[in-house]
């Protein structure tokens, strides 16, 4: 995707009109969704289980909600489901935000974490896949799939230093490890396409409290945390105003 300014929804959307946003009712994705409601004409296509975390509050007190933006509740372990779901949304982009996510959470239960963030994204692949293969040439140019990632794929910092995308990957929790797995899925799935790839960790204004760590810095901190199981686990956050 042409370098844009990050402000500039228009411009990074760059004429797409039909968005598939996996994991919508989350934390994060719902920043996504209410964004790109407001600073854009797109339909937006909102695919999510809606799990414990899930919160549509926020998304349907927009004026735009009504018009431009569509729940698809389906658990992307669902092949069928997941493949209806991509078929009915016809999307030019997909921005791929649905996981389970919290590091506790993977450690008393990691079964959970391997179906959503590997089984899940495995599936989700493959009918994006054969949505793909089915465009015209010219809606294939410009199809994008962004893959949302985590820092926590690169494991621990050390006692100075930030991740970088070349940094090695050395998951530490059974979460960082499913994501991991999906990181390579998609590098093995999709090469024939262009595959853009974030990878952030965000303290947003809707976030679940049981999950905010804050160092009281505007722009950002290298913060020690030691609630991850019996592991202090050291991270780069980056401070994110959303609205």
């Amino acid at each position: 995707m042409p370098t844009a300014n990050p402000s500039n929804v228009h411009a990074l959307l760059a004429g797409r009109r039909r968005i598939l946003v996996t994991g919508g009712a989350g934390f994060i994705g719902g920043a996504v969704v209410r964004r790109l409601l407001a600073e854009s004409e797109a339909l937006v296509f909102n695919l999510d289980k809606i799990g414990y975390a899930s919160d549509l509050t926020s998304i349907e007190a927009l004026p735009q909600a009504e018009a431009r933006h569509q729940l698809l509740k389906v658990d992307l372990t669902d092949a069928a489901a997941t493949s209806e779901a991509v078929r009915q949304a016809d999307p030019d982009l997909v921005m791929h935000l649905a996981a389970e996510s919290h590091v506790d959470r993977s450690i008393e239960g990691p079964g959970a974490f391997i179906e959503s963030n590997v089984s899940g994204t495995f599936q989700l692949l493959q009918a994006v896949r054969a949505h793909w293969e089915g465009l015209s040439a010219d809606r294939q140019a410009v199809f994008r799939f962004h893959h949302i990632s985590t820092d926590e794929v690169f494991g621990s910092l050390g006692a100075t230093g930030r991740f970088s995308e070349t940094t090695p990957y050395d998951p530490r929790s059974p979460y960082s490890a499913s994501k991991a797995a999906s990181d390579h899925q998609l590098q093995q799935q999709l090469r024939p396409l262009a595959i853009p790839r974030e990878a952030d960790s965000s303290v947003l204004r809707w976030r679940q409290p049981a999950r905010l760590a804050l160092c009281g810095r505007p722009r950002g901190c290298a913060a020690a945390l030691g609630a991850m199981g019996n592991a202090r686990i050291k991270r780069w956050w980056k401070l994110s105003a959303v609205r």
